[in-house]
């Protein structure tokens, strides 16, 4: 149906002298049995939170990483022949006042490593400490080779005990692995396993917890604690994100506040919030239907679905204090409203929809499932507040000097009064020299903003863990481990696999020590290890320490002999892959890159049907796999989001120009938000992609809701600037209103521990309001020089919009 040839919707004081026939039959149905419908939506709510209390809050390795990339269909297929390469925990226990070789310490030390050692998800046969047998020295005598564990036999604690621990120590190859460079702390490494003895998930946030109380049980007895590794990590984000229920909270009463101070209605303000929570508790309660959880990256899920709400809720009931305002009875202003703004809304919903479906595209499980989430959660506001909250409206109604005060600005318009100051303001950017300078600074910001954003970097850009605060207790912790033990925590770990028993054949090892070779004259890799390496050490030990014998000697026998007494993590146990190890100096994009790139070409040149040099372990070749999906989900998801917005504006308004009037301002945002990233040192990673899409959908809706009436009114034959000022005083104020509040409830995230959620509260915010401003600014400029009077008169391209605003 054509909405232009739709005659005005009259002032019906009267219930009575509505046709309750009439308007669609999807109107009819739900209005008609208004009931029926208030009554299905409390039950759903009522079984929906119930379920959402069964809603755990979890965290998974896998599902961070991208499984199907080749780094780590490699990496998982060696997980359990890797040592220290996957999901493992270091504990550093440091002697503040000493050194490690005091028996106090040690005794500490044994009983924290007792303690680990039986804590649930432990793989304790890889775990590894000063008092585990696996730990042991090698040293060259006058008898040959000889070796041991590192804690000597009969050890009591004596001074006799602790020298000849300090011996073993120093023929182990640990100084800088297990034991700190000054000797005054040493590392117990416990390796993950992915589920428990009870065959459930690793539960990270117990696991943390555990830790935690380790760490006061230990540090009151003369030791300090530092706790790094994944599990960690993922423990202190879920202590973090309890604060989201503050700024959550927060949110929700900085949007109440607005939407009654823009009203001064109590009634209606409270049901635009109350719907809109009711779609979050909907959402909630749908994920464990699904078999799906909450993690600290989908949490923030329910507050976008909260403020679409918002902004949706905003509109519907600016339309029926409108038409209360003008006199018709509130079920029928409810109806009204229902025919002008369900298809704008469904058609906004549906592009936010999209801009969360096309993160599908990453390959990363935490991503597809924040995706899922977040559509389900746009699905339910098409039922509560496109359906749900006309129709309680249609019950309470809104105040009389509410609806009166929202028709301030338009009598006194159509009394011939003075226009509103920042209306009128705003409505000159629909004449030329308004609009032309509209346009030139929009394109020198569009211009700017691709400039700077080509300096934009894939991956993070902090040391330490980016998703926490520099000065979190955490990054203190690594930052400590990183100076203590002259290397970095970025380990990028090269496969070489061989066939079983060879790993340790010559040519093989020649060509690791190529590699490592060439490897450290790379910058950013600040050292190596590998079994070649040991050949080399273990040969110029063997001569007195004489540097001349450096060398890696081309014997079979050679290698066999110092293979046989080599640390496990350099090989596995059926001798079929090699482990070389790479220690950078950060795991910025740019150093990651250049290694990755180098190994690469040189796997092309040493690979042979037999041997195979494959990327990549270690949490930095996790990283760099994470980099290479993220930029290649990057420009990608981007051209699907607006492929898609592009799809549905010209669905709607079924004109090229007018979907160039609506999109093109979200183009500027998303260079601009970018150009901030840059500014702000963020690099696009799985933290912050999804904001770069959710920009995108979300930011239509405010083009969608004041384009339509533009059109509309333009239908009706006034000009481009009475058409835009019609659209101001309808929905513009609502515009106005849902950016600024939503842009103060995400402001509020820089005050949260978690920096990745900080960082997408400043992007969120920026586009919010830069949204805003391009659907009030630019919109109209580019709708002076496209969407001409010629246009409305004879051009087809313009024509009327399925989902048309009012007709008053």
């Amino acid at each position: 149906m054509n909405i232009s040839n739709l005659p005005k919707q009259p002032v019906v004081s009267e219930l009575s002298a509505f046709d309750q026939s009439s308007g669609s039959l999807i109107e009819r149905t739900l209005f008609n049995h208004r009931g029926i419908v208030v009554a299905l939506c409390l039950l759903v709510t009522i079984l929906l939170g119930w379920q959402a209390t069964h809603l755990k809050l979890s965290a998974s390795f896998e599902k961070t990483i991208p499984t199907k990339h080749p780094f780590i269909v490699n990496f998982l297929a060696h997980e359990t022949q890797l040592y220290g390469l996957g999901n493992a925990v270091r504990i550093t226990v440091a002697n503040p006042k000493g050194t490690i070789y005091e028996s106090g310490y040690q005794e500490t030390l044994r009983k924290i490593s007792d303690e680990v050692f039986l804590m649930p998800g432990v793989s304790r046969q890889q775990m590894r400490s000063l008092w585990t047998p696996a730990v042991r020295w090698t040293g060259v005598t006058e008898e040959g080779l000889e070796g041991g564990p590192v804690i000597p036999d009969g050890y009591d604690g004596s001074a006799k005990s602790m020298q000849a621990l300090a011996t073993n120590i120093a023929r182990s190859g640990e100084i800088g692995q297990l034991v700190a460079l000054d000797a005054k702390s040493s590392v117990i490494f416990a390796p993950l396993l992915s589920k428990g003895s009870d065959g459930e998930p690793l539960d990270y946030n117990r696991l943390s917890q555990q830790l935690e109380a380790l760490r006061a049980k230990y540090e009151g007895q003369g030791v300090t604690v530092h706790i790094t590794g994944f599990a960690k990590l993922i423990g202190d984000l879920i202590d973090g994100i309890r604060s989201v229920l503050l700024f959550f909270g927060l949110a929700v009463i900085i949007a109440a506040a607005m939407v009654y101070w823009y009203t001064r209605c109590s009634r209606s303000a409270l049901l635009v919030v109350a719907s809109s929570l009711v779609a979050v508790v909907w959402q909630l309660g749908l994920l464990p239907l699904l078999g799906f959880e909450l993690d600290p990256y989908s949490i923030l899920v329910p507050f976008l679905v909260f403020a679409i709400g918002m902004s949706h809720g905003a509109q519907k009931m600016n339309g029926i204090m409108q038409d209360i305002g003008r006199g018709t009875h509130k079920l029928v202003a409810a109806r009204f409203t229902f025919r002008r703004l369900f298809l704008a809304g469904l058609t906004a919903l549906l592009a936010d929809a999209v801009g969360f479906a096309v993160l599908m595209v990453i390959d990363i499980q935490v991503i597809r499932e924040l995706a899922i989430a977040a559509s389900l959660g746009v699905a339910v506001l098409i039922f509560t507040n496109l359906i749900l909250l006309p129709i309680l409206l249609s019950y309470v109604g809104v105040s009389k000097k509410a609806a009166v005060r929202s028709l301030r600005t338009e009598d006194a318009d159509a009394c011939g009064g003075a226009k509103h100051p920042l209306w009128a303001m705003l409505d000159r950017f629909t004449q030329p020299p308004w609009a032309t300078a509209a346009l030139i600074v929009g394109a020198l910001m569009l211009v700017g903003g691709y400039a700077v954003s080509t300096r934009l970097s894939i991956g993070d850009l902090d040391p330490g863990a980016p998703e926490l605060r520099p000065g979190s207790r955490y990054n203190a912790d690594v930052a400590f481990v990183n100076a203590a033990y002259g290397a970095s925590s970025d380990v990028l770990a090269v496969m070489v696999q061989t066939p079983p028993g060879q790993c340790a054949q010559i040519d093989t090892v020649l060509k690791v020590d190529e590699l490592e070779w060439q490897l450290r004259q790379l910058e950013g890799v600040e050292s190596t290890n590998t079994l070649a390496l040991l050949n080399r050490r273990v040969l110029t030990g063997l001569n007195e320490g004489n540097p001349k014998w450096y060398e890696m000697l081309p014997s079979q026998a050679m290698v066999n002999s110092i293979t046989a007494g080599a640390p496990r993590g350099m090989y596995d146990e059926a001798c079929k892959l090699l482990t070389v190890y790479v220690y950078l100096r950060d795991h910025k994009a740019e150093t990651l890159t250049r290694v990755v790139d180098f190994v690469q070409a040189f796997a092309v040149k040493a690979d042979t049907p037999d041997v195979k040099f494959q990327l990549a372990a270690g949490s930095a070749g996790i990283e760099a796999a994470t980099n290479i999906v993220v930029k290649e989900a990057w420009h990608k998801m981007l051209w699907l989001v607006y492929g898609a917005v592009v799809i549905l504006a010209f669905v709607t308004f079924r004109s090229w120009r007018a979907v160039v009037v609506a999109v093109l301002p979200l183009v500027v945002t998303s260079f601009l938000a970018e150009a901030l990233m840059v500014a702000l040192g963020i690099g696009v990673k799985v933290a912050t992609l999804p904001v770069i899409a959710l920009g995108v959908g979300i930011g239509v809706d405010y083009a969608l809701y004041i384009l339509s009436v533009v059109m509309a009114r333009m239908r009706e034959g006034m000009t481009l600037s009475e058409a835009y000022y019609k659209a101001l005083l309808f929905t513009g104020k609502v515009v106005m209103l849902t950016g600024v509040t939503l842009a103060i409830g995400v402001i509020t995230w820089v005050g949260s521990p978690i920096k990745f959620q900080a960082d997408m509260g400043i992007l969120l915010a920026f586009m919010f309001l830069w949204n805003m401003l391009g659907a009030l600014v630019l919109l109209p400029a580019l709708a002076y020089f496209l969407l001409k009077p010629e246009a409305r008169s004879g051009e087809p391209e313009l024509q009327e919009p399925v989902s048309v605003e009012a007709s008053h």
